[in-house]
């Protein structure tokens, strides 16, 4: 009979049974009348074996370390032959019986994973005890003992005792149960009641049943899927549980198994359920899963399945890939790694398409309705509501098919059946450059990417079948590329993608609420096509090792031609793929109040249709970054930005919009807070014109109220929770003095709280107002009533001057962080080119507690004033901006000094440097 383990080379060299068992029998001799000390001795043998054979097991994983599958092999024989000498010790020396009845056999089986004959590190020992009727005494010492002997090994055991009629209720109630039964393997004991059960299993659980087991077992994935993330591109995966990884492939083996009755994987290709190939495919991506599932187990010395990013930087080294043109070695091991999760999906596509078939019934899935019925499919055919071919070699015979078959799957609303998307996964190689310069699949290509319907899902049929990579090859250069940071969620194709998806929702629609300004503008513009294409390669140049906004815009004049576009169009993808991250930059890095910062804009952008393009590409792309990065704060600013250039392009340089949008919230708040007019007058001019600028309305009126209310109090804390951002609003009205925004940065960081954003205003009566959005360090809320509480009494005292700051901070252990994962050079930039009344410096580092507190301390240590601060993160980094001038309210221009600064913000932020990182810049930002 066949085990899992008939290929395992040198089975001795991992445990050997025989040697094992004379040891044991000798020391049963030795020991014999004495059941406890007996017992100890057999689990100090065992232990000294399992030992061993787990360092022989990782010694194999070492010598050829991205070929998982010998030592999951390795580990479940060496828990096999534990479990029988265990079994033979227990049964013939601790609890032996010489006449057994009937009802004192015992059969020890492996279910779920180990009974495939697969086992993690760290992963449980799943065993059953199975009984042919209730369990008598002997059986049940017999179990006790073996359990806590396993337990005392240091094993996590996953146990059950059932008799055989408990195990079939049992099977037939959870679909836990008869999936793990499903893999049951006999392992030692009687088997003649494992055979027992393995065919009643067989008779009264799986027949008739194999429809609903596939049902359950695909919802089942979906869940899964979609707890995990929902797509096989999560930069931090799930290796086990997530899409595209062990558990899809397991899923496919279980169906197989359940329908087909196969024993082994590859007895799927006799049942005609995968190709010769698609085999080979299978093997080696479960060969590699299993691999970063043995290291991740290995390295954090416990069952650990999510591939974080301290951990693929660690495995990246163990697996020997190395940096190579523009790449980081971790970035190359993730990329080979979504590759291996992309096989996976399309496996999983082929093999339930094709089960799909053999069970439908028979007749046509979609009936068209009289109206709807796809007149012209160009040549394609129509099976079950699905485009066919017609025959094998139809994509042989013209290669440009291979393009059409998606642009007619678009046009009709059909899907392609999967009998023709694995051809044309077969066939993509047939795309050469005579087919690339092709004006009908150009043309094709673009009807996709510039649907009115659906691109997003047909462009991603496309990508699954290396059609899109073969096409434009540039694309295929970022197929399954990950980017190593926090910030971004997925792969660059999986980003491209979505983001084409969400430009056709706002165009569409479907997003007004969130997306108000962009979704009316869609209407507007005149350069349609030249967005989705700005869309599609905004990214493209990404991993060339040079800034992949310049390299992307050179593509574009090359690639656009081919496409079909305009001389025009192609300028202006070019230029909107150059500049794709200038408006985000300005938006969340610079003041929007000072009025320098929107002609440095408009300077670059220099036309409304520019402007409109470049907002909604804006939105896409941070959109589809994933799941909480946009946010209504960013909606703000980038309308703030928007609506500010937009006045400046329409009516030039006269300000008049800027005015009459200040005069607007003034007349707003006056009718909120319903004050004499004098009153009212009175407020209004003890704010400088950039704080109407700067605040919007509901911040205006939260900050008047606190004034009103605070009286002629020198000192005045509010701290509440604001929704809109996910994070407490702080604000302190206090006599404005040098130090003051440092020591309340502190006090906030003392409290236990993370600033996200700082506004910064200083009145003219001396007075300051200033408005922090903080959260917890890792992300979370900062609301419940103790916090607030604590966050008013620090920044109390630290404006009191009641204790050392900086000693009460160093004392406190800051909380480790995922951002520690990543090395980040800081670096700063001092600008005295983009603001006509201050000095801008932008700090770049890696995001820690306290991080702004040391910034500001820094300042505060040069003698300057801070007179707005935008703190802005991306995943890991954060880039903190400042608008300073010196104690007489000047640009700081003397070289020593910005010197002197400039080291100060260096150290402070975590690097020790001995000569200047960054030239102070001449030049506005571009």
């Amino acid at each position: 009979m066949t085990t899992p383990f008939d290929t395992l080379p040198q089975r001795r060299a991992i445990i050997d049974r025989r040697a094992l068992s004379d040891a044991i029998a000798a020391i049963a001799q030795e020991k014999k009348g004495d059941s406890a000390q007996l017992r100890a001795a057999i689990v100090g043998e065992l232990r000294v074996a399992l030992e061993n054979g787990r360092s022989e097991a990782a010694r194999r994983l070492a010598a050829r370390p991205t070929r998982g599958r010998e030592m999951v092999s390795a580990l479940a024989f060496l828990v096999d032959q534990i479990l029988r000498i265990l079994y033979d010790a227990t049964t013939q020396y601790l609890y032996p019986i010489s006449n057994p009845s009937t009802g004192e056999r015992l059969a020890l089986i492996a279910v779920g994973g180990y009974g495939r004959g697969e086992m993690a590190p760290f992963s449980d020992v799943d065993i059953g005890f199975i009984t042919p009727y209730k369990p008598t005494g002997w059986t049940e010492q017999v179990i006790e003992s073996m359990l806590y002997s396993l337990w005392d090994l240091g094993l996590k055991v996953g146990h059950s005792s059932r008799s055989i009629d408990e195990t079939m209720r049992m099977a037939k109630a959870d679909l836990t149960v008869r999936t793990a039964l499903l893999e049951a393997r006999y392992v030692w004991g009687d088997r003649g009641v494992y055979e027992q059960t393995a065919t009643r299993f067989s008779s009264e659980v799986m027949e008739d049943t194999a429809r609903a087991f596939v049902a359950d077992k695909l919802a089942e994935r979906d869940a899964r899927h979609k707890r995990m993330g929902d797509s096989r591109y999560v930069v931090e995966p799930n290796v086990k549980e997530g899409k595209g990884g062990l558990r899809d492939l397991h899923t496919l083996f279980w169906i197989g198994k359940y329908v087909n009755r196969v024993r082994s994987v590859s007895e799927l290709v006799d049942a005609g359920l995968l190709t010769t190939n698609e085999l080979r495919q299978f093997q080696k991506a479960e060969d590699f899963l299993w691999a970063v599932r043995c290291h991740l187990h290995l390295i954090a010395g416990r069952a650990e399945d999510r591939l974080t990013f301290d951990l693929q930087l660690e495995i990246a080294t163990r697996t020997h890939f190395a940096a190579r043109a523009g790449r980081s070695a971790v970035e190359r091991f993730m990329h080979y790694y979504f590759l291996n999760a992309k096989t996976v999906g399309d496996l999983t596509a082929v093999f339930l398409a094709h089960l799909d078939d053999v069970w439908a019934a028979r007749g046509r899935r979609y009936i068209p309705s009289f109206f709807r019925r796809p007149r012209k499919l160009d040549g394609f055919i129509l099976d079950r509501g699905r485009i066919a071919l017609p025959s094998d070699n139809f994509f042989v015979e013209d290669p440009v098919r291979l393009l059409e078959i998606f642009a007619v799957a678009d046009r009709h609303g059909l899907a392609i059946h999967p009998a023709a998307m694995r051809t044309a996964s077969r066939d993509a190689r047939l795309i050469d450059a005579r087919v690339r310069k092709d004006p009908r699949a150009n043309a094709a290509f673009m009807d996709v990417l510039t649907s009115p319907r659906d691109p997003e899902t047909v462009l991603r049929w496309m990508n699954e079948a290396s059609v899109f990579g073969r096409f434009i090859p540039d694309f295929g250069r970022v197929v399954a590329q990950m980017q190593f940071d926090m910030y971004h969620h997925y792969t660059v194709d999986e980003h491209t993608i979505r983001a084409v998806g969400l430009l056709a929702k706002i165009e569409k629609g479907d997003f007004k609420d969130d997306h108000p300004l962009s979704s009316n503008l869609m209407d507007k513009l005149i350069s349609r096509r030249a967005l989705y294409v700005a869309v599609l390669l905004h990214d493209i140049a990404k991993g060339r090792g040079g800034d992949h906004s310049i390299l992307g815009a050179d593509l574009a004049l090359r690639l656009c031609p081919r496409l079909g576009l305009t001389p025009a169009e192609t300028e202006t993808v070019s230029w909107l793929v150059r500049y794709h991250l200038l408006m985000s930059a300005t938006a969340f890095k610079r003041d929007l109040s000072d009025y320098k910062t929107i002609l440095d804009f408009i300077e670059v952008v220099q036309s409304p249709e520019r402007l409109r393009l470049l907002l909604i590409l804006t939105v896409v792309d941070i959109r589809a970054v994933g799941p909480g990065v946009w946010n209504g704060w960013k909606r703000q600013l980038l309308t703030d930005l928007y609506d500010s250039a937009e006045e400046v392009l329409r009516l030039g340089h006269k300000q008049k919009g800027r005015s009459e949008r200040v005069a607007a919230k003034q007349q707003a708040l006056r009718d909120i807070l319903a004050l004499p007019g004098a009153d009212f007058s009175a407020l209004q001019k003890r704010f400088p014109e950039s704080y109407w600028v700067a605040e919007p309305e509901d911040i205006l009126e939260h900050n008047a109220r606190h004034i009103l209310a605070a009286g002629d109090s020198p000192l005045s804390i509010a701290a509440e929770g604001y929704p809109r951002r996910g994070a407490t609003l702080v604000t302190v009205y206090a006599a404005d003095h040098p130090g003051l925004f440092y020591r309340i940065a502190g006090a906030i960081h003392l409290a236990g709280g993370n600033i996200i954003d700082a506004r910064i205003h200083t009145m003219r009566d001396g007075m300051a107002i200033d408005n922090f959005l903080v959260q917890d360090p890792l992300g979370g809320r900062f609301d419940s009533p103790d916090q607030l509480a604590r966050i008013k009494r620090c920044i109390e005292e630290a404006l009191a001057n009641r204790h050392k700051l900086v000693t009460k901070l160093e004392a406190r252990p800051l909380p480790r962080t995922r951002a520690e994962a990543f090395q980040i050079v800081p670096n700063v930039l001092i600008d005295n080119k983009a603001s006509n009344r201050f000095t801008v410096v932008e700090v770049n580092a890696r995001d820690r507690p306290a991080l702004l507190f040391s910034l500001a301390n820094a300042l505060f240590q040069s003698k300057l004033t801070v007179h707005s601060a935008h703190v802005a993160t991306y995943g890991e980094r954060a880039v903190d901006t400042f608008y300073l001038t010196d104690l007489l309210g000047g640009k700081v221009e003397s070289k020593a000094r910005l010197q002197s600064l400039e080291r100060r913000l260096l150290e402070a932020a975590g690097a020790i440097t001995e000569e200047p990182v960054e030239k102070v810049k001449e030049t506005a930002p571009a």
